[in-house]
């Protein structure tokens, strides 16, 4: 009777370190990795927001007087839709940095409405990037055929103002699509595809074999 409990105490006293891990432990490193990872997202969200901000503010002083006139970015449509544009990315980055912040649940609906909206403001802004850049080639370079006249040989310091902030744009178009890629890989690796979806693959298996 003593051998036994012997032996029954050395298989214990001889359990490897992963199975004397408590689930407290487990659940704590959990935790951390979650705090981690949601840091992460929270500073990747602010930063769209400071650079939206500096791209809005530098566009909107762009302007310039001299002797043929005065030219300004509210006398370009495409410019002052890459200020409205810049505006509605600080406003959702400030947004969506708060509510990433605060430590709750994922649920479907809420990695559902991240994924949608980083997609939504991916496409705003990467849209007023390309449209501002289209006009800022016209301005440098002009086109005869549409009698746009080149602009930029008596303005520079407009167009080179503008420059300034569509290439801050597109570096907000490259953390949006940052933002884009881990919404999407958050809601389609936690989430499995919608019960119909799923019957009729298993309908579609069966009727195959």
């Amino acid at each position: 009777m003593m051998t036994d409990e012997r032996k029954k105490g050395g298989a214990v006293a001889g359990s490897s370190p992963m199975e004397m891990v408590s689930p407290r432990d487990g659940e704590e490193e959990v935790n951390a990795e979650n705090t981690s990872m949601r840091t992460a997202e929270t500073l990747l969200r602010l930063l769209p927001m400071a650079l939206c901000v500096a791209a809005l503010v530098v566009m909107l002083k762009n302007s310039q007087t001299n002797d043929y006139g005065s030219l300004s970015y509210s006398n370009l449509g495409a410019f002052r839709y890459l200020v409205h544009a810049n505006g509605i990315c600080a406003g959702y980055s400030l947004l969506s940095a708060i509510v990433a912040a605060v430590p709750r649940p994922s649920t479907m609906s809420r990695a559902w409405t991240f994924f949608l909206l980083d997609q939504l403001l991916t496409y705003i802004i990467l849209s007023a990037g390309a449209v501002s850049t289209e006009v800022l080639y016209l301005s440098y370079k002009g086109d005869v055929a549409i009698t746009w006249s080149e602009a930029c040989g008596s303005f520079g310091s407009f167009c080179r103002t503008a420059t300034t902030s569509i290439a801050i744009t597109f570096v907000v178009v490259l953390c949006y699509a940052a933002l884009s890629l881990i919404s999407s890989y958050r809601l389609f690796s936690k989430f499995d595809a919608p019960v119909g979806y799923n019957s009729k693959s298993t309908e579609i298996a069966a009727f195959h074999g």
